[in-house]
């Protein structure tokens, strides 16, 4: 795992230290200057080096440029001195805003990499070690609503992150985002452009490795493994939940995550194509909300063709890693934002789910009728005025389940609190909660599991109150 200090790596703080060092040379007595300067450059030339084999974070360009230009005006001085003639320095007043200029440089590329970090995942706790796959499966009985082609058939792509046997310490991770560096950047850029940003935003999470290892051996045992899908936010994709799904792996359950091709903002197919999401809002809230529907209900009907196929591969139908170590009786259909919404509306249309998580999502089926799921619904610390709509409707739904089900508020969160955002998203409190870094996908990971350990796996124990620890919590029974 790389090892990080407020978002640098260690050569990236011996960067930062030596530009740093630098720039109150000129004012230091002549010894002690000229000691500073031949530490300072030779620290950062080597720092420079090392960062320019490694690859160069675009946040680091303004700490070495300060440091360069700090260099530019302390080297004269060392030169001067070290043949022996007068030392000149510039006067004191013109020295100053210069000095200044550079400090202010560098300490923006150092707050642009802390805000910015390449994302650092925390190892799993639980019994065991995770591996994943990747997989795409294409629906026969499904034709291609997005397309206008006849034989194009409705494909997802499936990553799956299951119990794994413990691996070698030099067992290279799996890569964030993708399979291969290309597949993690270009869904980077198509995520950068789904949000409107500038797409440098988010070029630090292709970098990082998670903790599972690719394609790694079953967990031993021979038992099965209880199965949760999910399904990412509108635009998001499959990866957006990893610390969560790697969580999940590590405590024994086989999390099954779906791309929807024309709705997450990219996804790679085997065959090369590249598919980007075809979502847009018109800027008209009825055909806005029609949309959204839409998109809902094909969403749902992933994941039961996803379930489905899992079944397949439990039974050796599909050939894979995880035949015969499936436990698809024990399904949860699980997602984030739309993707709530999709495993709300697929658990009442697939009587095979056995429960439901909904995180942060607002419920958009157009029918809503009684369903016998149980369901925990996490939700962000909603502000008074924001999406007043959102809870009555939710509660609304949740009412509809014959079975005890939990609505929790999370203090402090937002709506990309319960991503993997907070790992490498500006600590904005409106962008990924006040939590921290990591709080956010622990608690999310820590409550999904509590509940998922009661009805899915029969533990005993009062679940209300191992809920309640995580905020405010509403039973609908």
């Amino acid at each position: 795992m790389n090892v990080t200090v407020f978002g640098l790596s260690p050569v990236e703080l011996v960067a930062l230290a030596s530009a740093v060092a630098l720039v109150p040379a000129r004012w230091l007595p002549p010894r002690a200057r000229h000691l500073s300067t031949l530490a300072g450059a030779a620290l950062l030339a080597v720092s420079a080096t090392v960062l320019a084999v490694l690859g160069i974070r675009w946040q680091l360009l303004p700490v070495l440029a300060g440091g360069a230009i700090a260099l530019a005006f302390a080297a004269p001085s060392l030169l001067r001195w070290r043949a022996g003639r007068p030392v000149r320095r510039a006067r004191w007043w013109l020295a100053l805003p210069g000095s200044a200029a550079c400090l202010a440089l560098i300490l923006a590329g150092a707050v642009a990499a802390w805000a910015l970090p390449v994302p650092v995942f925390p190892e799993p706790s639980g019994a065991y070690a995770v591996g994943t796959t990747v997989v795409q499966w294409s629906d026969p009985d499904r034709a291609e609503i997005a397309t206008s082609r006849t034989d194009d058939k409705r494909t997802v792509v499936v990553q799956l992150w299951y119990p794994a046997q413990d691996a070698p310490p030099a067992a290279q991770r799996a890569r964030y985002l993708g399979r291969t560096m290309r597949e993690a950047q270009l869904v980077a850029r198509g995520e950068a452009d789904y949000l409107g940003l500038p797409g440098f935003i988010l070029d630090e999470p292709p970098r990082a490795r998670t903790s599972s290892v690719p394609d790694a051996p079953v967990a031993g045992g021979g038992g099965r493994f209880p199965v949760v899908l999910f399904s990412p936010g509108l635009g998001g994709v499959r990866t957006q939940n990893t610390a969560w799904a790697e969580e999940l792996a590590g405590r024994g359950y086989v999390v099954a995550a779906l791309d929807h091709p024309y709705d997450s903002a990219v996804v790679t197919l085997t065959d090369g194509r590249t598919i980007r999401t075809r979502v847009a809002a018109t800027g008209d809230q009825a055909e806005d909300d029609r949309r959204a529907a839409g998109w809902t209900a094909v969403r749902a009907a992933d994941l039961s063709f996803v379930l489905t196929q899992l079944g397949r591969l439990d039974r050796g139908e599909i050939p894979g890693l995880l035949t015969g170590r499936l436990d698809t009786r024990r399904a949860a259909a699980t997602g984030h934002s739309l993707g709530g919404a999709a495993a709300l509306q697929a658990a009442r249309q697939d009587p095979r789910f056995a429960a439901v998580i909904d995180l942060d999502g607002f419920p958009r089926d157009p029918v809503t009728r009684p369903f016998h799921q149980p369901v925990l619904a996490l939700t962000h610390d909603v502000e008074p005025g924001e999406t007043p709509e959102y809870i009555p409707r939710l509660t609304r739904v949740l009412q509809l389940s014959t079975a005890t089900s939990y609505r929790l508020t999370v203090p402090g969160t937002a709506h990309l609190t319960f991503t993997d955002a907070p790992l490498f998203l500006p600590p904005l409190p409106a962008l990924v909660g006040s939590l921290g870094r990591t709080a956010g996908p622990r608690i999310t990971a820590e409550a999904t599991i509590a509940f998922l350990d009661a009805v899915l796996r029969g533990e005993s124990g009062d679940l209300a109150t191992a809920l309640s620890r995580y905020g405010h919590l509403t039973s609908v029974s």
